[in-house]
């Protein structure tokens, strides 16, 4: 007997051991990749299938589950990509036409397989015999009470005598509550993640709002399960009440075994923590996958004394009556004069670009990078509701191939990514390129010039690195709180500098003596602040 407990303990043991080494991985991976930026991506690509998007989730779940993969994690991601609505009704379409096919497998196609696999769980038996009796009423309460798993269930339920039309129709019902729940905290998880990497953070009354909806949806949730499982007990009870009576036998302790289950959990632990920590060893490295790409810093246009000028004397109006003297802009008033906004847009559309030289060239592209963020704000203002640059749909926001420079149609990123870093060597234009965040450097409420792009774009760089938000040298901890632009954009740093250490001491003395004397701080990025820089009421 006490060789049966030891064995015992082994196996449960071995079990919570590799539980608590996969939650530990778990949390290596997520401080180690850049799970936000991910997530991001994965958004922006599902954003951009448009209608098709959650038909396309409808059949990644269909496939997965008749596959017999588990559907919560598929259920959660819906929230986090689609939200609570359409997240619930992707799901629900994709989980009753799972439901059908097994259901139709399991009764037609493979009928002695899947009896040898339902025969061994012992609750089969008993919840065959029920539904004999009870019909769709008892497929119901078990979709409310899931006592077997829901993709081995599908394909049992294929062998039971239940209708396929009441089936399908029973499970679709009593399926929703929980895929609705299933989907919220999806989607509660997604809104916590963005706000902890500082992205659109929501205001308190939304965080209680969606507190209350959450306990409103466990509440519900848990009291028709309550009902559910009190019904499905008194049937099942009833059902073994039928079956013959068995002698009474002597319960015997029998060891647990050590399924191939519990072997490949061991292997999933081991695994997932060697994965884990390599990541985490080499964090940086795999950070810079889904961030900026690399470029080579070059000029390649020639600045000429002749040559197209464009007149930027509209925005910069806009952005003198607009902006406040710390960045901030006042949206709403600024909607008020979006004609004007898009008057200089069609004009920017207008310009001889081709034609300008280098200065007339970059001050248009920052300058039109700037506007066209203006308007992507204002078609989503939402009457003032829009808390970041985050809450428009990813395929919407610096991907989207719609803003017209000198005939050229760019996305936000083309123009950063494509048109400026590549032809021009001056990694100081990530100071002056607002994405109308807190946590980007402030919209200057000027326009930038050709004739003053110098005395300007140094001016923005010193602003920057005079603020605590964006730069803090900390002298006697030996640590520098930089910009995470300064990451996101290191390389561009390092070409023309040496690193990023020493492109933010031309504007720190103390940290330019530190470098000079072979101190070198280590750098603590500093968090950054997706909220919309709106301006404050009476700024």
């Amino acid at each position: 007997m006490d060789l049966i407990k030891t064995a015992n303990r082994c196996v449960v043991g071995a079990r919570w051991i590799s539980a608590i080494l996969i939650v530990i991985a778990v949390i290596l991976l997520a401080r180690s990749l850049p799970v936000g930026r991910g997530l991001e991506w994965i958004e922006g690509w599902i954003d951009g299938l448009g209608v098709w998007g959650p038909v396309v989730f409808a059949a990644v779940y269909v496939v997965s589950t008749v596959a017999l993969v588990p559907g919560s994690p598929l259920t959660l991601a819906a929230g986090a990509f689609f939200g609570p609505a359409w997240g619930t009704a992707a799901v629900s379409i994709g989980s009753t036409m799972s439901a059908a096919v097994a259901f139709l497998i399991g009764r037609y196609a493979a009928r002695n397989r899947i009896a040898q696999l339902a025969g061994r769980n012992p609750r089969f038996k008993a919840i065959d015999s029920a539904i004999s009796r009870g019909g769709w009423r008892i497929v119901a309460l078990l979709r409310l009470v899931p006592l077997v798993p829901f993709s081995l269930s599908n394909y049992a339920f294929g062998l039971t005598a239940v209708r396929f039309g009441p089936y399908v129709l029973a499970s679709w019902l009593c399926m929703l509550p929980g895929t609705f729940l299933y989907v919220y905290i999806g989607y509660l998880g997604s809104r916590g993640l963005t706000a902890a990497s500082g992205g659109g953070v929501p205001s308190i009354g939304k965080w209680t709002a969606y507190a209350i909806g959450l306990l409103a949806a466990v509440a519900v949730t848990f009291y028709l399960t309550k009902l559910a499982r009190a019904a499905l007990t008194e049937h099942l009870d009833t059902s073994k009440e039928d079956e013959p009576a068995q002698q009474p036998h002597t319960e015997v302790a029998r060891p647990r075994r050590w399924t191939w289950g519990t072997t490949f959990t061991a292997l999933v632990a081991v695994g997932l923590l060697g994965t884990a920590s390599y990541a985490y060893v080499n964090r940086d490295a795999l950070g810079a996958l889904l961030g900026p790409p690399r470029v080579e810093l070059r000029e390649t246009y020639a600045q000429q004394s002749a040559g197209p000028v464009f007149d930027h004397s509209p925005l910069d109006a806009l952005l003198k009556k607009h902006v406040g003297p710390q960045g901030r802009v006042a949206y709403d008033a600024l909607d008020r004069d979006s004609d004007d906004l898009q008057r200089y847009l069609d004009a920017v559309a207008r310009a001889p670009f081709d034609q300008m030289d280098r200065n007339q060239k970059l001050a248009l592209l920052i300058n039109s990078y700037n506007a066209f963020t203006l308007r992507l704000i204002l078609d989503y203002l939402d009457n003032g509701r829009l808390e970041s640059i985050k809450d428009i749909p990813a395929s919407k926001r610096w991907k989207a191939r719609r803003w017209v420079v000198g005939g050229h149609t760019w996305s936000l990123d083309e123009i950063e990514q494509e048109q400026i870093r590549p032809h021009f060597r001056e990694p100081r234009i990530h100071f002056a390129l607002v994405c109308a965040a807190v946590g980007c450097p402030p919209l200057r409420n000027e326009a930038y010039r050709a004739t003053s792009l110098e005395e300007q774009l140094e001016d923005q760089a010193r602003y920057v690195h005079d603020r605590n938000r964006w730069f803090r040298y900390d002298e006697s901890a030996g640590v520098v709180h930089l910009t995470q632009l300064y990451d996101w954009y290191g390389s561009d740093f390092e070409q023309v500098a040496g690193s990023a250490l020493a492109y933010a001491a031309r504007y720190s003395p103390a940290l330019k003596l530190a470098l000079d004397q072979g101190r070198k701080p280590s750098i603590r990025w500093l968090k950054y602040d997706w909220q919309l820089n709106k301006k404050p009421k009476g700024e």
